[in-house]
């Protein structure tokens, strides 16, 4: 198929009908139904049949339409990129920043307050998102730098660690006994009689935490799985289980309702910063990640 038969054929299904394809791309309804006449002569099926005076899609069309629609995403996403790259060149004065959602509660205002002090004039803005969003939107450049857990590859994007969390493990009051609670410490043996609140599987932390729980605890079922640390940790706060989170979020944790222990043994979660290696390493974007960095250091 050809740019314009796949044109025609996205609109028609969009619209379902020749007149209001169109209307959608702007040209004529004779223009519409030669281009289909020439798809299908090429393809060797037919796309559409009449029924009742509609347009119905054949099965070939049914099968066809997910990769078309592949395509326009891919095509919207290079329009998104050249609007930015053409943005970008009066984004000075402007700082982009993203981040997961667990360093935006501790970590970022601490930073936020700490940029502020030396760089007043700089207007930020921020956004939380999922890692996977994180690096779509700095792929393309709709962001200036991001801040994830764990490694990402991406040949698009450059990385650096700027930090290193334990994960915790947040216990409601009183699931735990007094000798417990004073040693500051728990393993993961001793969480096997207690319900656990399981972090879903598609979150880099939520597979180390399965593999591991599957190897030292393999009879531990969780009473609930979450997407997000805070949900987890909320959750801990209202009683229903012990949450296991990195030590960003641990530290929002109200010692009142919960006891907050280490996890023996430890388990290491790096702080990554993500920027595009299309553009340059920025002073202003530099200046930030120090002060991130330097925020990670003071929940120690």
């Amino acid at each position: 198929m050809r740019l314009r038969h796949i044109e025609v054929f996205n609109a028609v299904m969009l619209t379902g009908s020749v007149s209001a394809a169109a209307r959608l791309i702007s040209v004529t309804q004779p223009a519409v139904s030669r281009t289909l006449q020439h798809a299908e002569i090429q393809l060797g099926f037919a796309l559409f049949q009449r029924v009742r005076g509609r347009l119905v899609p054949t099965a070939e069309a049914q099968t066809l339409y997910p990769h078309i629609e592949r395509l326009f995403a891919q095509l919207d996403e290079v329009q998104r990129l050249a609007a930015n790259l053409k943005s970008g060149r009066a984004s000075q004065g402007q700082l982009r920043i993203l981040t997961v959602l667990a360093l935006s509660y501790e970590v970022f205002p601490r930073a936020m307050h700490l940029f502020r002090q030396k760089y007043p004039e700089i207007e930020v803005m921020h956004e939380a998102l999922h890692s996977p969003q994180i690096v779509s939107s700095l792929v393309l450049q709709e962001a200036d730098v991001g801040f994830v857990f764990s490694a990402i590859s991406h040949p698009a994007l450059a990385q650096e660690q700027i930090g290193e969390r334990q994960v915790m493990c947040i216990v409601p009051k009183g699931l735990l006994g007094p000798r417990v609670t004073r040693g500051g410490k728990v393993t993961l043996a001793q969480l096997a009689a207690l319900p656990v609140i399981a972090l879903d599987n598609r979150d880099p932390l939520g597979v180390t935490l399965a593999h591991v729980l599957r190897e030292q605890v393999p009879g531990l079922k969780p009473v609930i799985t979450v997407q997000t640390y805070h949900v987890a940790l909320a959750l801990a706060h209202h009683g229903v289980g012990v949450a296991m989170v990195e030590g960003c979020t641990a530290a929002s944790a109200d010692r009142g309702k919960v006891d907050v222990f280490a996890l023996e043994p430890p388990i290491p979660v790096t702080v990554k910063v993500l920027r595009p290696t299309a553009k340059p390493h920025s002073l202003v974007t530099r200046a930030f990640t120090r002060c991130m960095a330097q925020a990670l250091a003071q929940l120690d």
